[in-house]
């Protein structure tokens, strides 16, 4: 990747934020539309999360990824605090690779 290309992303970047607060203004959005907005970062962070568990290059697979990811789920919705959320999928994850 060359810098030119890094300079061109970061100001299209730039560019894209500028212009919302051009066309927005001091004007505030419909409540509709930003619960939608709120809702982005989490669905674009779980769909990078299922993208890294159940791919390897091209293809599909099921392996002690998804295993580690499971458990860290029902930790997560038992409200276990996040560093035990993560050294249980990590824990999972280790010892279903050693089995």
């Amino acid at each position: 990747m060359s810098w030119t290309l890094v300079i061109v992303l970061a100001l299209g970047a730039y560019a894209f934020k500028v212009t919302g607060l051009v066309i927005l203004g001091g004007r505030s959005l419909p409540a509709v539309v930003e619960r939608c907005l709120a809702l982005i970062p989490a669905a674009v962070v779980t769909a990078l999360i299922v993208k890294d568990t159940f791919t390897t290059g091209q293809d599909l697979v099921l392996d002690a990824r998804a295993a580690g990811i499971a458990v860290a789920v029902v930790a997560a919705w038992r409200k276990a605090p996040a560093d035990v959320v993560i050294v249980l999928g990590a824990a999972v994850t280790a010892l279903l690779r050693q089995v």
